[in-house]
């Protein structure tokens, strides 16, 4: 079972293949599952990994921001962000963040970063 399309697309916008954690990142992809999303519908979502078979990424132990966007709308104002979290190089939650009143969804966070 794989990752649903929704947040193989963020990951997709967010790691850079040129980044060499990045890239590495990505490389657990295949390995990863969500097995929690975020009641509100934002679309955050939360996974396991098989270390074991997947490498971990050249990043700083503990927790932190692997790869960020910020998203705009129509008239460029920053309405949220969307960040994918590593732990000791794993990857391990996707977080969609709304600024303001309305709730940004990860589908809205997408069609805005791929225009």
């Amino acid at each position: 079972m794989g990752l649903p399309a929704d947040v193989t697309d963020a990951l997709d916008v967010l790691l850079d293949a040129e980044d060499a954690a990045h890239l590495a990142l990505r490389r657990q992809m295949p390995h990863l599952q969500v097995y929690e999303r975020c009641s509100c519908g934002c679309g955050t979502a939360y996974f396991d990994l098989d270390t074991d078979a997947a490498t971990a990424a050249p990043l700083r132990a503990g927790t932190g921001v692997a790869a960020e966007a910020q998203v705009y709308d129509e008239a460029g104002d920053c309405v949220g962000e969307v960040l994918a979290f590593a732990r000791d190089g794993y990857l391990s939650w996707l977080e969609v963040c709304s600024w303001g009143d309305h709730t940004l969804t990860l589908a809205d966070a997408l069609r805005c970063l791929r225009s």
